[in-house]
Protein backbone atom coordinates (compact mmCIF):
# COMPACT_ATOMS: atom_id res chain seq x y z
CA UNK A 1 0.00 0.00 0.00
CA UNK A 2 1.07 3.62 -0.79
CA UNK A 3 0.89 5.97 2.18
CA UNK A 4 -1.58 8.89 1.34
CA UNK A 5 1.26 11.96 0.87
CA UNK A 6 -1.76 14.24 2.71
CA UNK A 7 -1.25 12.21 5.64
CA UNK A 8 2.15 10.55 6.64
CA UNK A 9 2.33 8.05 8.55
CA UNK A 10 2.35 8.90 12.14
CA UNK A 11 0.64 8.11 15.46
CA UNK A 12 -1.44 11.39 15.39
CA UNK A 13 -4.87 11.30 13.98
CA UNK A 14 -5.77 13.30 11.14
CA UNK A 15 -8.87 15.78 10.67
CA UNK A 16 -10.83 13.62 9.00
CA UNK A 17 -10.30 10.02 10.51
CA UNK A 18 -13.02 10.68 13.63
CA UNK A 19 -15.91 9.19 11.96
CA UNK A 20 -14.23 5.54 10.44
CA UNK A 21 -12.20 5.39 13.90
CA UNK A 22 -15.85 5.74 15.85
CA UNK A 23 -17.20 3.09 13.17
CA UNK A 24 -14.33 0.84 14.07
CA UNK A 25 -14.77 1.08 17.66
CA UNK A 26 -18.88 0.32 16.96
CA UNK A 27 -17.29 -3.46 15.63
CA UNK A 28 -15.62 -4.00 18.63
CA UNK A 29 -17.53 -6.54 20.93
CA UNK A 30 -17.43 -6.37 24.74
CA UNK A 31 -18.96 -9.67 25.33
CA UNK A 32 -16.07 -11.49 22.47
CA UNK A 33 -12.82 -9.45 23.96
CA UNK A 34 -13.53 -10.55 27.43
CA UNK A 35 -13.88 -14.48 26.35
CA UNK A 36 -10.94 -13.99 24.40
CA UNK A 37 -9.06 -12.47 27.64
CA UNK A 38 -10.87 -14.82 29.48
CA UNK A 39 -8.49 -18.09 27.92
CA UNK A 40 -5.75 -15.90 28.09
CA UNK A 41 -5.85 -15.22 31.67
CA UNK A 42 -5.82 -18.64 32.58
CA UNK A 43 -2.23 -19.44 31.90
CA UNK A 44 -0.97 -16.52 34.14
CA UNK A 45 0.31 -17.55 37.36
CA UNK A 46 -1.80 -17.05 40.58
CA UNK A 47 -5.26 -16.56 37.72
CA UNK A 48 -4.93 -21.15 37.04
CA UNK A 49 -7.29 -20.89 39.31
CA UNK A 50 -7.81 -17.33 40.49
CA UNK A 51 -7.97 -17.13 44.15
CA UNK A 52 -11.94 -15.11 43.09
CA UNK A 53 -15.16 -16.07 41.45
CA UNK A 54 -15.02 -16.79 37.62
CA UNK A 55 -17.86 -14.57 37.65
CA UNK A 56 -16.08 -12.02 39.30
CA UNK A 57 -12.87 -12.02 36.56
CA UNK A 58 -15.53 -11.96 33.55
CA UNK A 59 -17.38 -9.03 34.87
CA UNK A 60 -14.51 -6.78 35.29
CA UNK A 61 -12.90 -7.94 32.52
CA UNK A 62 -16.14 -6.98 30.40
CA UNK A 63 -16.75 -3.61 32.21
CA UNK A 64 -12.84 -2.96 31.66
CA UNK A 65 -13.37 -3.27 27.70
CA UNK A 66 -16.36 -1.01 27.72
CA UNK A 67 -14.07 1.53 29.69
CA UNK A 68 -11.22 1.05 27.69
CA UNK A 69 -13.84 1.38 24.63
CA UNK A 70 -15.22 4.59 25.84
CA UNK A 71 -11.49 5.62 26.36
CA UNK A 72 -10.45 4.91 22.98
CA UNK A 73 -13.66 7.34 21.45
CA UNK A 74 -12.22 10.38 24.12
CA UNK A 75 -8.41 9.89 23.16
CA UNK A 76 -7.89 8.48 26.39
CA UNK A 77 -8.80 9.59 30.27
CA UNK A 78 -8.83 12.53 32.31
CA UNK A 79 -10.59 11.39 35.51
CA UNK A 80 -10.26 8.45 37.75
CA UNK A 81 -11.27 5.21 36.13
CA UNK A 82 -14.12 3.18 38.33
CA UNK A 83 -13.02 -0.16 37.18
CA UNK A 84 -9.37 0.29 37.63
CA UNK A 85 -9.75 0.73 40.91
CA UNK A 86 -12.23 -2.04 41.74
CA UNK A 87 -9.72 -4.60 39.71
CA UNK A 88 -6.51 -3.25 42.11
CA UNK A 89 -8.72 -3.35 45.47
CA UNK A 90 -10.37 -6.43 44.38
CA UNK A 91 -7.28 -8.50 43.72
CA UNK A 92 -4.82 -6.52 46.38
CA UNK A 93 -7.68 -8.15 48.63
CA UNK A 94 -7.99 -11.77 46.83
CA UNK A 95 -4.04 -11.53 47.44
CA UNK A 96 -2.95 -12.22 43.89
CA UNK A 97 0.34 -10.80 43.24
CA UNK A 98 1.23 -7.35 41.55
CA UNK A 99 3.38 -9.11 39.18
CA UNK A 100 0.21 -11.82 38.13
CA UNK A 101 -2.34 -8.72 37.89
CA UNK A 102 -0.02 -6.37 35.55
CA UNK A 103 0.81 -9.89 33.25
CA UNK A 104 -2.78 -10.36 33.41
CA UNK A 105 -4.41 -6.39 32.88
CA UNK A 106 -1.67 -6.46 30.05
CA UNK A 107 -3.64 -8.99 28.46
CA UNK A 108 -6.17 -6.00 27.54
CA UNK A 109 -3.52 -4.81 25.24
CA UNK A 110 -3.07 -7.48 23.31
CA UNK A 111 -7.01 -8.38 22.58
CA UNK A 112 -7.60 -5.31 21.63
CA UNK A 113 -5.01 -4.46 19.31
CA UNK A 114 -5.66 -7.91 17.67
CA UNK A 115 -9.84 -7.12 17.78
CA UNK A 116 -9.59 -3.81 16.27
CA UNK A 117 -6.58 -5.18 13.28
CA UNK A 118 -9.41 -7.61 12.80
CA UNK A 119 -12.44 -5.78 12.12
CA UNK A 120 -10.27 -2.61 10.35
CA UNK A 121 -10.10 -3.23 6.30
CA UNK A 122 -7.10 -2.99 4.46
CA UNK A 123 -7.51 0.64 3.51
CA UNK A 124 -7.82 1.96 7.55
CA UNK A 125 -4.02 0.44 7.96
CA UNK A 126 -3.18 4.05 8.10
CA UNK A 127 -5.71 5.06 10.87
CA UNK A 128 -5.15 2.36 12.93
CA UNK A 129 -1.40 3.62 12.53
CA UNK A 130 -2.05 6.96 13.48
CA UNK A 131 -4.25 5.65 16.61
CA UNK A 132 -1.49 3.37 17.98
CA UNK A 133 -0.48 6.45 20.49
CA UNK A 134 -4.17 6.95 21.78
CA UNK A 135 -4.30 3.31 21.96
CA UNK A 136 -1.38 2.74 23.96
CA UNK A 137 -2.02 6.00 25.96
CA UNK A 138 -5.46 4.32 26.74
CA UNK A 139 -4.53 1.33 28.18
CA UNK A 140 -1.22 2.40 30.21
CA UNK A 141 -3.45 5.29 31.63
CA UNK A 142 -6.00 2.00 32.60
CA UNK A 143 -3.14 -0.27 33.85
CA UNK A 144 -1.49 2.91 35.87
CA UNK A 145 -4.76 3.48 37.42
CA UNK A 146 -4.89 -0.03 38.31
CA UNK A 147 -1.71 -0.71 39.74
CA UNK A 148 -1.83 2.35 41.86
CA UNK A 149 -4.91 1.40 43.70
CA UNK A 150 -3.47 -2.33 44.14
CA UNK A 151 -0.87 -0.68 46.09
CA UNK A 152 -2.64 1.24 47.95
CA UNK A 153 -4.82 -0.90 49.01
CA UNK A 154 -2.07 -3.29 50.00
CA UNK A 155 -0.76 -0.60 52.24
CA UNK A 156 -4.21 -0.16 53.86
CA UNK A 157 -4.22 -4.06 54.36
CA UNK A 158 -0.48 -4.10 56.22
CA UNK A 159 -1.32 -1.01 58.03
CA UNK A 160 -4.77 -2.87 59.12
CA UNK A 161 -3.53 -5.75 59.91
CA UNK A 162 -0.21 -4.23 61.63
CA UNK A 163 -3.21 -2.25 63.70
CA UNK A 164 -5.22 -5.60 64.59
CA UNK A 165 -1.72 -7.28 65.28
CA UNK A 166 -0.81 -4.33 67.95
CA UNK A 167 -4.09 -4.75 69.60
CA UNK A 168 -3.53 -8.15 70.08
CA UNK A 169 0.00 -7.41 71.46
CA UNK A 170 -1.46 -4.94 73.44
CA UNK A 171 -4.09 -7.88 74.85
CA UNK A 172 -0.97 -9.48 76.56
CA UNK A 173 -0.11 -6.60 78.62
CA UNK A 174 -3.50 -6.07 80.13
CA UNK A 175 -4.80 -7.50 82.98
CA UNK A 176 -6.69 -10.08 82.44
CA UNK A 177 -4.51 -11.23 80.10
CA UNK A 178 -5.87 -13.60 77.39
CA UNK A 179 -6.38 -17.03 77.97
CA UNK A 180 -8.14 -20.06 76.12
CA UNK A 181 -9.44 -19.17 72.20
CA UNK A 182 -8.26 -16.01 72.61
CA UNK A 183 -4.61 -16.34 73.28
CA UNK A 184 -4.49 -18.79 70.83
CA UNK A 185 -6.03 -15.90 68.09
CA UNK A 186 -3.12 -13.94 69.66
CA UNK A 187 -0.37 -17.28 69.41
CA UNK A 188 -1.84 -18.06 66.02
CA UNK A 189 -1.72 -14.13 64.83
CA UNK A 190 2.15 -13.57 65.74
CA UNK A 191 2.85 -17.21 64.45
CA UNK A 192 4.15 -18.29 67.37
CA UNK A 193 3.38 -21.38 70.12
CA UNK A 194 1.29 -20.33 73.36
CA UNK A 195 3.95 -21.97 75.13
CA UNK A 196 7.48 -21.60 73.68
CA UNK A 197 9.66 -19.48 75.84
CA UNK A 198 10.59 -16.25 74.65
CA UNK A 199 13.18 -13.82 74.94
CA UNK A 200 12.11 -10.62 76.49
CA UNK A 201 14.06 -7.58 76.07
CA UNK A 202 13.32 -3.77 77.59
CA UNK A 203 15.33 -0.03 76.59
CA UNK A 204 14.39 3.20 78.26
CA UNK A 205 15.53 6.51 77.30
CA UNK A 206 18.26 6.82 75.33
CA UNK A 207 18.85 3.14 75.22
CA UNK A 208 15.54 2.93 72.91
CA UNK A 209 17.37 3.72 69.86
CA UNK A 210 20.03 1.52 69.67
CA UNK A 211 17.48 -1.39 70.53
CA UNK A 212 15.08 -0.20 67.77
CA UNK A 213 17.99 -0.51 65.09
CA UNK A 214 18.73 -3.81 66.36
CA UNK A 215 15.26 -5.17 65.90
CA UNK A 216 15.08 -3.61 62.59
CA UNK A 217 18.72 -5.33 61.82
CA UNK A 218 17.20 -8.87 63.12
CA UNK A 219 13.85 -8.64 61.09
CA UNK A 220 15.83 -8.07 57.54
CA UNK A 221 17.58 -10.82 58.33
CA UNK A 222 14.72 -12.95 58.73
CA UNK A 223 13.96 -13.52 62.44
CA UNK A 224 10.04 -12.13 63.35
CA UNK A 225 10.34 -9.89 66.41
CA UNK A 226 7.62 -8.08 68.17
CA UNK A 227 7.74 -5.41 69.84
CA UNK A 228 5.35 -3.09 72.26
CA UNK A 229 5.33 0.20 74.51
CA UNK A 230 4.91 -0.06 77.64
CA UNK A 231 5.13 3.84 79.45
CA UNK A 232 8.62 5.00 78.76
CA UNK A 233 10.01 1.57 77.89
CA UNK A 234 10.18 -0.22 74.60
CA UNK A 235 9.97 -4.10 74.83
CA UNK A 236 11.00 -6.05 72.40
CA UNK A 237 10.42 -10.20 72.55
CA UNK A 238 10.77 -13.30 70.09
CA UNK A 239 10.88 -16.66 70.28
CA UNK A 240 14.25 -18.23 70.89
CA UNK A 241 16.14 -20.25 68.25
CA UNK A 242 19.14 -22.10 67.88
CA UNK A 243 20.50 -21.20 64.16
CA UNK A 244 24.32 -21.47 65.24
CA UNK A 245 26.75 -19.93 62.37
CA UNK A 246 23.77 -17.90 61.42
CA UNK A 247 23.36 -13.56 60.54
CA UNK A 248 20.28 -14.04 62.72
CA UNK A 249 22.53 -15.25 65.42
CA UNK A 250 25.38 -12.82 65.08
CA UNK A 251 22.97 -10.44 65.40
CA UNK A 252 21.60 -11.60 68.23
CA UNK A 253 24.68 -11.80 69.99
CA UNK A 254 25.02 -8.05 69.47
CA UNK A 255 22.42 -7.15 71.16
CA UNK A 256 23.76 -7.98 74.19
CA UNK A 257 26.66 -5.59 73.89
CA UNK A 258 23.41 -3.12 74.40
CA UNK A 259 21.94 -1.50 77.28
CA UNK A 260 18.75 -3.19 77.81
CA UNK A 261 17.10 -5.44 80.09
CA UNK A 262 17.12 -9.28 79.24
CA UNK A 263 15.33 -12.00 80.45
CA UNK A 264 12.94 -15.29 79.52
CA UNK A 265 9.28 -16.24 79.50
CA UNK A 266 9.95 -19.54 79.81
CA UNK A 267 6.15 -20.32 79.94
CA UNK A 268 5.68 -18.29 76.92
CA UNK A 269 3.11 -16.02 75.77
CA UNK A 270 0.58 -16.33 79.24
CA UNK A 271 3.89 -15.12 81.49
CA UNK A 272 4.88 -12.37 78.41
CA UNK A 273 3.65 -9.19 80.79
CA UNK A 274 5.75 -10.32 84.04
CA UNK A 275 8.72 -11.23 81.80
CA UNK A 276 8.28 -7.49 80.39
CA UNK A 277 7.99 -6.17 83.59
CA UNK A 278 11.17 -7.59 84.71
CA UNK A 279 12.88 -6.82 82.06
CA UNK A 280 11.93 -2.95 82.32
CA UNK A 281 13.25 -2.71 86.04
CA UNK A 282 16.39 -4.79 84.75
CA UNK A 283 16.83 -1.67 81.63
CA UNK A 284 16.21 0.74 84.89
CA UNK A 285 19.46 -0.12 86.76
CA UNK A 286 22.13 0.41 85.06
CA UNK A 287 24.73 2.55 86.71
CA UNK A 288 26.56 5.66 84.18
CA UNK A 289 29.07 4.13 81.52
CA UNK A 290 27.94 0.68 81.84
CA UNK A 291 27.24 -1.52 78.85
CA UNK A 292 25.91 -5.01 78.23
CA UNK A 293 22.81 -6.78 78.74
CA UNK A 294 21.56 -6.47 82.47
CA UNK A 295 20.65 -10.21 82.87
CA UNK A 296 18.83 -11.31 85.91
CA UNK A 297 21.82 -13.21 87.42
CA UNK A 298 23.24 -9.88 86.78
CA UNK A 299 20.63 -7.53 88.14
CA UNK A 300 18.42 -9.24 90.36
CA UNK A 301 20.19 -7.50 93.74
CA UNK A 302 20.11 -4.26 91.88
CA UNK A 303 16.67 -4.80 91.91
CA UNK A 304 16.23 -5.82 95.32
CA UNK A 305 18.47 -2.99 96.89
CA UNK A 306 16.06 -0.63 94.93
CA UNK A 307 12.69 -2.53 96.42
CA UNK A 308 14.08 -2.50 99.94
CA UNK A 309 15.22 1.52 99.29
CA UNK A 310 11.58 2.26 98.26
CA UNK A 311 9.94 0.53 101.04
CA UNK A 312 11.93 2.69 103.47
CA UNK A 313 14.35 -0.09 104.51
CA UNK A 314 17.87 0.77 103.24
CA UNK A 315 20.02 -2.62 102.97
CA UNK A 316 23.19 -1.44 104.67
CA UNK A 317 22.71 2.04 106.81
CA UNK A 318 23.81 0.09 109.92
CA UNK A 319 27.11 -0.86 108.31
CA UNK A 320 27.53 1.86 106.44
CA UNK A 321 27.30 4.11 110.35
CA UNK A 322 29.46 1.42 111.52
CA UNK A 323 32.21 1.83 109.01
CA UNK A 324 32.34 5.38 109.23
CA UNK A 325 34.16 5.04 112.56
CA UNK A 326 36.81 3.89 111.12
CA UNK A 327 40.00 5.91 109.51
CA UNK A 328 39.79 6.25 105.39
CA UNK A 329 42.84 4.02 104.85
CA UNK A 330 41.35 0.71 107.06
CA UNK A 331 37.52 1.20 105.96
CA UNK A 332 38.90 0.96 102.38
CA UNK A 333 40.93 -2.33 102.96
CA UNK A 334 38.14 -4.20 104.73
CA UNK A 335 35.36 -2.86 102.14
CA UNK A 336 37.67 -3.99 99.44
CA UNK A 337 38.57 -7.03 100.85
CA UNK A 338 34.46 -8.28 101.69
CA UNK A 339 33.87 -6.96 98.30
CA UNK A 340 36.52 -9.18 96.97
CA UNK A 341 35.82 -12.57 98.52
CA UNK A 342 32.00 -11.86 98.22
CA UNK A 343 32.90 -12.16 94.01
CA UNK A 344 35.55 -14.85 94.45
CA UNK A 345 33.92 -16.87 97.27
CA UNK A 346 37.77 -18.00 98.34
CA UNK A 347 39.75 -16.93 100.74
CA UNK A 348 43.06 -17.74 98.21
CA UNK A 349 41.56 -16.07 95.29
CA UNK A 350 40.56 -13.07 96.66
CA UNK A 351 44.05 -12.83 97.96
CA UNK A 352 45.54 -13.30 94.95
CA UNK A 353 43.98 -10.62 93.62
CA UNK A 354 44.31 -8.24 96.25
CA UNK A 355 48.09 -9.21 96.84
CA UNK A 356 48.13 -9.99 100.09
CA UNK A 357 48.44 -13.12 102.24
CA UNK A 358 45.80 -15.37 103.28
CA UNK A 359 45.72 -14.43 106.96
CA UNK A 360 45.84 -11.00 106.34
CA UNK A 361 43.27 -11.48 104.05
CA UNK A 362 41.06 -13.64 106.93
CA UNK A 363 42.07 -11.16 109.25
CA UNK A 364 40.49 -8.26 107.03
CA UNK A 365 37.17 -10.37 107.12
CA UNK A 366 37.30 -10.88 110.40
CA UNK A 367 37.59 -6.85 111.65
CA UNK A 368 34.99 -6.60 109.31
CA UNK A 369 32.22 -8.60 110.81
CA UNK A 370 33.26 -7.37 114.18
CA UNK A 371 32.92 -3.90 113.43
CA UNK A 372 29.48 -4.50 111.03
CA UNK A 373 27.71 -7.41 112.92
CA UNK A 374 28.06 -8.59 109.06
CA UNK A 375 29.98 -11.25 108.69
CA UNK A 376 31.01 -11.82 105.01
CA UNK A 377 31.98 -15.63 105.47
CA UNK A 378 28.72 -16.10 106.39
CA UNK A 379 26.31 -16.58 103.02
CA UNK A 380 22.91 -15.65 105.45
CA UNK A 381 24.54 -12.27 106.22
CA UNK A 382 26.59 -12.15 103.33
CA UNK A 383 23.41 -11.65 101.14
CA UNK A 384 22.81 -8.42 102.84
CA UNK A 385 26.27 -6.81 101.50
CA UNK A 386 25.41 -8.46 97.91
CA UNK A 387 22.45 -6.53 97.59
CA UNK A 388 23.30 -3.52 99.09
CA UNK A 389 26.57 -3.02 97.10
CA UNK A 390 25.01 -4.26 94.21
Amino acid sequence: MVPNPAHPLSDTPAPGDAERWFELLDRLDADELTETFLALVVAVPAYDPAPIPASEVRRTARLSFLTLIDGLRSGGFDHAITIATDVGVSRARAGIPLPSLMTAIRHDFTVLWEALTRVAEADDAELIVRHTGIVLRTVDEYVGQTQRAYVAERERMREEQASVRQGLIASLFQEPIPSGTQLQRVADELGLPADAPLVVLAAVEDDIAPLRVAVSELERAGARVFTHHLGDTLVAFTRQLELPGSRIEELGRRLLDLRIGATVSNSGLPALSGAASTARELARVFAPGEDGAMTWSRGWARLAARSLLAAGRPVLSDVQAALAGCGETERARLEEAARSYLRTGSIGDSAAELFCHRNTLANRLRRFAELTGVDPTVPEQAARLVVGWA
